[in-house]
């Protein structure tokens, strides 16, 4: 990594360069770059955010997911992973890098399978997959890492949901239907070294996740928290950059917190983490949702969040749906830095220029300026309270000197 690159990264996080530089060093930062920029994600930095898009057998229509693409990075996500299964894959990851210029993840079994479907998928294609999508201007891969032993133990867990990772089964089916191991682990020495020619960051899938707030922690989970860790640290060894990716899907809201602590209390990687969700009737609001969970999980320490959007279990989200969910982690990421880090200057700022009633300059502090600002009144009125402002009755009452009378 360029140390130039380092240096504005770590301006821009309001941090020393020797701090990035350590952070690098000893695994708990990964600087997530594309051609002369990058992202830190870790410890000591701001809780970033990953925006899913991508097409699917169900709803492929590219020219929608190069809108959302564009709509991600003008709404302030960090990082976009492409996620389609139909259509012209590549032509649609060039599509996406072509109108962006964020980090840009992709999941190599997701067109594996797609382009030669699970009956017919074999390691060999697995693996060469994986090797043309480094060939293209990609920042980082999920490889989903579940051992056979892993996924047999989860055959016996007592789960209303099995696996409702989507690369995770199509590993785990593979792994089943074959009778073999997962070829990302004897061939994990080989990834690495492909991930390292092109300063690629790997992110450790999370597999075992829960799919619904009633299934609680498991044999399964622990074993591939356990598996992941020791595949980080051989990464790491090596000179790859890692992520891990857990305490994500469904988990009740009480046990958020200390499903974060129980896992960085084990690692030093950074967390990437899916919602997670603490509570399974929002759907319809699962953006709300899942950003109340996301809120407890980087408050709590979380490092990088994968955003949900309303059509979560239901659909591939409108362009508009991408804005509210992205919008929604945003504020969720906001308020767990606060916890973090303390409070932040912007909250400040609008606070002041709202005893001022100051609309304009409130809205230009918004994590939304846009949004903010529709509908702010032309004066000082606002047609919440009318004549009747709190702000301004007091300060009528507070401004005089003879006080007592």
């Amino acid at each position: 990594m360029k140390s130039e690159i380092i240096r504005k990264i770590a301006e821009l996080e309001g941090r020393t360069y020797e701090f990035a530089q350590k952070g690098i060093e000893n695994g708990s930062i990964v600087i997530m770059h594309r051609g002369n920029t990058g992202v830190a994600i870790g410890e000591g930095v701001r809780t970033k955010i990953n925006v899913n898009l991508g097409t699917s057998s169900g709803h492929c229509v590219p020219e929608e997911e190069i809108l959302k693409a564009k709509i991600a990075e003008q709404y302030g996500a960090d990082t976009i992973t492409d996620l389609s299964t139909a259509g012209d894959i590549p032509e649609i990851r060039k599509s996406i890098r072509d109108v962006t210029s964020l980090p840009i993840t992709t999941v190599p079994l997701y067109q594996a399978v797609a382009e030669n479907s699970l009956d017919d998928i074999t390691e060999d294609l697995i693996i060469e997959n994986l090797k043309e999508q480094v060939k293209e201007e990609i920042s980082s891969m999920v490889l989903h890492c579940s051992s056979i032993e892993t996924v047999k133990a989860m055959k016996v867990c007592s789960r209303i949901m099995g696996v409702v990772s989507k690369g995770g089964a199509m590993m785990a089916s593979f792994m089943l239907k074959n009778k073999q191991e997962n070829p990302y682990i004897t061939h994990f020495n080989e990834i690495l070294d492909i991930l390292k020619s092109k300063n690629i960051v790997l992110s450790l899938g999370n597999t075992m996740r829960s799919g619904c707030i009633h299934d609680e922690w498991d044999n399964a989970q622990s074993l591939e928290l356990s598996e992941n860790i020791r595949l980080a640290h051989i990464a790491h060894q090596k000179g790859v950059s890692v992520i891990i990716e857990g305490a994500g899907g469904h988990i009740r809201a009480d046990k958020i917190p200390e499903s974060i602590r129980h896992y960085k209390d084990k690692t030093k990687y950074p967390l990437f983490v899916a919602g997670p969700l603490p509570a399974d009737v929002g759907m319809g609001y699962d953006h709300i949702t899942g950003a109340i969970g996301a809120t407890f999980a980087a408050g709590a320490g979380a490092d990088y969040l994968c955003y949900i959007t309303r059509a979560e279990h239901k659909s591939l989200p409108t362009p508009d749906e991408v804005r509210e969910g992205l919008m929604a982690f945003r504020i969720a990421a906001h308020i767990g830095d606060s916890m973090k880090y303390g409070l932040s200057e912007q909250d400040k700022h609008i606070a002041e220029k709202r005893a001022q009633m100051n609309f304009q300059e409130q809205a230009a502090f918004a994590l939304d300026p846009e949004e903010a600002g529709r509908g702010i009144p032309n004066d000082t009125n606002c047609t919440m309270c009318g004549s009747l402002c709190a702000l301004k009755m007091i300060q009528t009452y507070c401004t005089g000197t003879d006080e007592g009378k």
